[in-house]
């Protein structure tokens, strides 16, 4: 029997159509991994968002509104940000989202999502990171980044989830690198220590802003992510690992760029609270296709 879905296509980190990173999202039923596999192949976009009811009272999912998973073009993945926000934003606007809050059933664990002050929000898990010091040279060649253009005084990081962090000089540096990404893929599987590289810089773009980003992931299909939440989060933990943000009980907010250089342009607000050890993503979302998946 047809199946006929209804699927929107959102662009998350972004307050304008065409800017931040698009994601596909549906509410969906029976659906097997198999097929959820081949929508996101179709739709080509960094991840495909699948909803759902929690179908059981028990485990994870009676403490949820929605199970959600996100695949990229060639696999699951356990955590991604700009299409937890792209889902928020498709369930406002079917004003499915109550007292502005949600919470959704993931790979990564329940997660606190909502709206606050006219921005979704999104948790973040807190992941272990560790200084990476293997093949540092290699790595620096496939990304096309020389020993003088990276900080000398800050250590590579690497987080539990397989993300790696690179500190680069300059926002010249940054605009202008250029990766090997089939060097940067076989790297990746050869190594198996990280599956993405994040490469930062403190100089910015625009004044308020804290950092700006670039975002590497060919082990998931995906060349270039343009705004990648899941990076952006932990990054102000790894600036903290590293010095540039103080210890503090207090809640810290900053802003980060991403996607300026491949016209995707997204900023991304990072809140830590020390107090209860949490950290939240936001940013906005537009709608820029709605649309029926038939298969």
């Amino acid at each position: 029997m047809q199946k006929k879905i209804e699927i929107y296509q959102v662009d998350a980190f972004t307050d304008k159509p065409f800017g931040g990173n698009p994601a596909g999202v549906m509410i969906v039923k029976d659906l097997s991994k198999e097929e959820m596999q081949l929508i996101a192949k179709e739709m080509n976009l960094a991840e495909t968002a699948f909803l759902s009811k929690p179908d059981l009272p028990s485990g994870r999912s009676d403490k949820a509104d929605y199970n959600l998973r996100w695949f990229t073009p060639a696999t699951e993945v356990n955590l991604c940000g700009h299409a937890t926000i792209a889902s928020l934003h498709f369930l406002n606007e079917k004003k499915l989202i109550k007292n502005s809050s949600v919470k959704f059933d993931t790979l990564s664990g329940v997660l606190k999502c909502g709206i606050k002050d006219e921005k979704y929000f999104m948790q973040i898990p807190i992941f272990s990171m560790k200084e990476y010091d293997e093949n540092k040279e290699e790595i620096l060649e496939v990304l096309g980044i020389t020993k003088s253009e990276i900080e000398d005084s800050s250590p590579f990081i690497l987080l539990e989830n397989g993300y790696l962090y690179i500190h680069i000089k300059k926002l010249k540096t940054i605009k202008n690198i250029k990766p090997d990404f089939k060097s940067l893929l076989r790297l990746a599987k050869g190594n198996k220590a990280f599956d993405c590289v994040t490469i930062f810089t403190l100089e910015t773009i625009d004044k308020g802003s804290f950092a700006n980003l670039r975002f590497f992931a060919p082990s998931y299909g995906i060349d270039e992510d343009p705004v990648t939440g899941s990076a952006n989060g932990p990054l102000l933990l790894v600036l903290k690992r590293l010095g540039f943000i103080k210890d503090s009980d207090e809640e810290i907010s900053v802003t980060f760029e991403q996607g300026d250089f491949i016209n995707r342009r997204g900023r991304v607000t990072v809140t830590y609270n020390g107090k209860s050890n949490e950290l939240y993503i936001s940013g906005n979302a537009v709608t820029v296709l709605k649309g029926e998946m038939i298969f």
